[in-house]
């Protein structure tokens, strides 16, 4: 099993990942997370301050210690959902994916034809798959997984529709701005009633569909009860909260 192939084959089996989250643009910090006993690692180009040039040179010291490697791209780039894979990432993260269109839009760039129109060029990631091209062109379109965030009401509303694109993989919920959506931007409460509501409304369509339910978890005690509800896919804190976190457990150790 190939770092690039290892996601698609985990979730396929339905054996629960836990991805480390990566916003600051160093690689040596997605490498350092990803020889902990994380199941893959994901590099935020969204929020976190990552470019595509430093998720290129992530991606293969992620796959050295033999993890797959995510991305998030920006919002509406499903172009860098293609260069990314190329690069060898296992999976590509879409936001404020909120529409029909924008599911077909963003499965577009990460399926081969017939079912998407993605271009051929995966050199690095045919070395990292140890594929030779007939083959990975054969079996690309299962493990190059398209995780959709359901993040907007616009999106909850619609959500039958969009998981119902044909190539579309998984969803990925977004708590944060789904709590700000809800609350009409009075309130950010990521375990609130109806956050709650959602994650649930949305677990059970994405059963009924046979798609991938994950979700952003900002610590592993919302990782675990939520692995244990049924997400498969779920993200545990973030690079810059655990070198915090880290840093703060030490100087009390060293002070108190």
């Amino acid at each position: 099993m190939s770092s690039v192939t290892a996601l698609g084959e985990r979730l396929k089996e339905k054996s629960p990942v836990i991805t480390a989250w990566c916003g600051i643009p160093e690689p040596w910090i997605a490498a350092l997370m990803a020889r902990e006993a994380y199941d893959a690692v994901t590099c935020d180009m969204q929020h976190g301050t990552y470019d595509l040039a430093a998720v290129v040179r992530a991606i293969p010291l992620i796959a050295a210690a033999g993890k797959p490697a995510l991305a998030r791209i920006p919002v509406g780039e499903f172009q860098t959902a293609s260069k990314l894979l190329d690069a060898g990432a296992s999976g590509i993260v879409a936001p404020m994916i909120n529409t029909v269109e924008d599911a077909r839009r963003f499965v577009s760039f990460m399926k081969f034809p017939p079912v998407g129109e993605r271009s051929w060029g995966p050199l690095v990631s045919m070395t990292l798959s140890g594929l030779q091209p007939t083959d990975y062109l054969g079996q690309a379109n299962g493990f190059s997984i398209a995780l959709a965030m359901i993040e907007t009401r616009e999106a909850l509303a619609d959500i039958d529709s969009i998981l119902a694109v044909p190539g579309l993989d998984a969803i990925f919920m977004g708590p944060s701005d789904m709590s700000i959506t809800l609350s009409g931007g009075k309130a950010l409460n990521v375990t609130g009633a109806e956050v709650e509501k959602a994650l649930d409304h949305v677990l059970a369509r994405c059963k009924e569909h046979k798609k991938i339910p994950c979700l952003f978890c900002i610590d592993g005690k919302r990782a675990k009860e939520m692995s244990a509800k049924g997400f498969q896919l779920c993200s545990v804190s973030t690079d810059s909260i655990s070198l915090r976190l880290g840093a703060k457990a030490e100087l009390n150790a060293a002070r108190g």
